[in-house]
């Protein structure tokens, strides 16, 4: 058999892949190999990880534990596909994953196991709360992400997503999130928590408002493609408690944020709340693909059969998800995550200091947007200059050029965000920043 070049293999998938490759743009080399935060492409170049396949890594890629669960389980002869039968290693991961929910939420929350994708968590949601409530409304916010199928793309903020599909699931509505550098209502800080908090409530108790009792409101506790704005702590408790004396279902998205990402295992933890359900995918998987809802059970209205999927609770997945959560309670990550942010978030305070292309450093734990602006434009009322996308593009692929691989999102697409593995060691994210500043300076 002929071996083929990278250059080759990649000119060869890049003609027969589809023209909705995103991250293959910015990075036009084969991925090859990776050792914890660490790659290298098919021609030996070597990069700090800040991407960690949208956070998904989070030990990092090839975790020796996680590898060594795989292997046993995989020689072990038990199944390795089970559609929604009990297995031991569904019970295995079910026991790791319960004894990481708070409060009360252990004892009264089911589990629907999904399709391999946090999109497929978000369709089961509207499934459940639509069926549950027997309300047909949906809100969600400005900003929000969470996911790109037709039904999780109507929940979604992204218009260059939603432009080109005709039809998308009806009567959703997005509301003002609280975004402190832009802020909706042009106040910031607690008056724009507050006022965006008074806007909801009217929203929902207004007879005349136009909106029907929604069957379930969707956030992110963080935002992370709409670039990583975390919700105050405060909005998020008024949220809570407006919901709940309303009797509408709020459904937090931690498909991103969830499993020790924000320095805590879920993002909602800080304000002290208990949503009614959680999504969760990305990182739960240690590696591999897995999506689950989880849930009060005083929601469990659906029959056998009402939501199905043949991959669902994929065993491989659940192997390698139960140890990864094992070993981040062993090994101390979730709160290693909030300590090596502290850090992290320090270093680019500092950078900004030098930098007035930075107009805002946000984050928690190892999840960070910086937004990029253009220091030389006009400042709207609260400050912050005009977002400045085509500036960002370059700094994402100068940095590949410092051996550092990350992403951008946000608005206008002027958010770089990093989102490193939960290993990330300290060295390693002086390196990132270093390299990131290199980055900037070739950029001007």
């Amino acid at each position: 058999m002929t071996t083929l070049t990278p250059d080759e293999i990649f000119a060869y998938v890049e003609a027969r892949e589809s023209g909705a490759r995103t991250y293959a743009t910015a990075f036009g080399a084969v991925l090859q190999e990776g050792h914890g935060a660490r790659i290298r492409d098919g021609h030996g170049v070597q990069y700090l990880d800040c991407l960690a396949a949208a956070g998904t890594l989070a030990l990092g890629h090839n975790h020796p534990e996680v590898l060594r669960r795989v292997r046993e389980y995989l020689e072990s002869g038990q199944v390795q596909q089970a559609l929604d039968l009990t297995t031991p290693a569904k019970y295995a991961f079910l026991s790791a994953l319960y004894e990481w929910l708070p409060g009360t939420m252990a004892d009264t929350f089911r589990t629907q196991f999904c399709g391999p994708a946090g999109a497929d968590a978000t369709e089961a949601a509207v499934k459940l709360f639509k069926t549950a409530t027997g309300r047909r409304t949906v809100l969600a916010f400005h900003g929000a992400y969470h996911g790109m199928t037709a039904g999780s793309l109507a929940l979604t903020g992204n218009l260059d997503a939603k432009d080109p599909v005709p039809s998308l699931m009806p009567d959703v509505h997005h509301l003002p999130y609280p975004y402190d550098y832009r802020c909706p209502f042009g106040l910031g800080g607690e008056q724009g928590v507050q006022v965006g908090l008074t806007y909801v409530e009217r929203l929902l108790t207004d007879p005349e408002s136009g909106i029907t009792k929604p069957a379930a409101v969707f956030l992110e506790a963080v935002q992370g493609e709409g670039g990583v704005i975390p919700a105050p702590p405060e909005w998020l408790r008024g949220l809570r408690e407006i919901t709940a004396r309303l009797d509408i279902p709020l459904v937090l998205d931690e498909i991103q944020a969830g499993c020790g990402r924000t320095g805590t295992m879920w993002a909602f933890e800080e304000s002290g709340i208990e949503p009614d359900a959680v999504l969760v995918s990305k990182a739960i998987g240690g590696g591999f693909p897995l999506s689950l809802l989880l849930y009060h059970g005083r929601y469990d209205a659906w029959r056998p059969g009402a939501h199905a999927g043949t991959f669902r609770g994929n065993q491989i997945a659940l192997v390698a998800g139960a140890a990864a959560l094992e070993v981040m309670a062993e090994e101390g990550l979730v709160e290693q995550a909030a300590v090596k942010g502290e850090l992290l978030g320090g270093l680019l305070r500092r950078l900004a200091l030098t930098h007035p292309e930075i107009g805002d450093v946000r984050g928690r734990g190892l999840m960070w947007g910086i937004e990029i602006v253009d220091p030389d434009g006009p400042a709207d009322a609260l400050g912050a200059k005009p977002a400045d996308g085509d500036r960002t593009r370059r700094i994402k692929k100068a940095c590949l050029k410092h051996g550092l691989l990350l992403e951008s999102g946000g608005r206008h697409g002027a958010v770089l965000r990093l989102l490193p593995p939960l290993t990330i060691t300290e060295e390693e994210i002086h390196e990132v920043v270093a390299a990131l500043e290199k980055a900037m300076i070739d950029c001007g």
